[in-house]
């Protein structure tokens, strides 16, 4: 008899490596924006389906900053983590390193922060394990994510408020494609 598998513990992060080859060049030479959007959202699943158990699908992103430039040669590394969860949400936050091989120096190119939601097999929304923060760093981070959330809430509750009572806008806020 064989004995029982270990259960199955969430790993919350996820770290990736890729060297930036010339396909991946915009127009000046450098690592094209939506190459790395692509890549990110590639990490970002990567990270919530691995902790989740199950399919994911990306529902929001916030925060991309593009630092500094991305040059082809260069070693890009993707440090997702999961930072919050809500019952069937995630918020993966990636920190983009770029390092040149020849002289091993690095620095920090990017952050984003990507809300995945976990799907069963009919696209249902499904429940994730809860994230509890372990350490310090963690629990920043989870800090974070916790706010950015009330923030979106606050924005999309405002947005719905404006919606239902367009008279209320003012003229600086007209949106032409609400």
């Amino acid at each position: 008899m064989e004995p029982a598998p270990p259960a199955y513990v969430p790993t919350n992060e996820l770290s990736m490596t890729l060297l930036m080859t010339p396909d991946r060049a915009n127009f000046s030479g450098n690592v094209h924006g939506g190459q790395i959007l692509k890549l990110l959202d590639e990490v970002a699943y990567a990270c919530a389906a691995r902790y989740s158990g199950c399919y994911v699908v990306t529902v929001s992103v916030d925060e991309v900053r593009f630092l500094k430039t991305i040059h082809v040669g260069e070693l890009v590394t993707f440090l997702a983590a999961i930072n919050y969860t809500g019952r069937t949400s995630m918020e993966i936050g990636i920190r983009v390193v770029a390092e040149s091989p020849r002289s091993r120096q690095s620095r920090h190119v990017m952050t984003c922060y990507f809300t995945m939601v976990a799907v069963d097999d009919e696209m249902r929304p499904t429940p994730v394990p809860e994230f509890k923060p372990q350490d310090e760093n963690q629990r920043r981070r989870h800090a974070g994510a916790r706010l950015r959330r009330e923030l979106r809430s606050e924005v999309e509750r405002r947005h719905a408020q404006i919606k239902q009572h367009p008279e209320t806008r003012s003229p600086s806020s007209a949106d032409p494609a609400a």
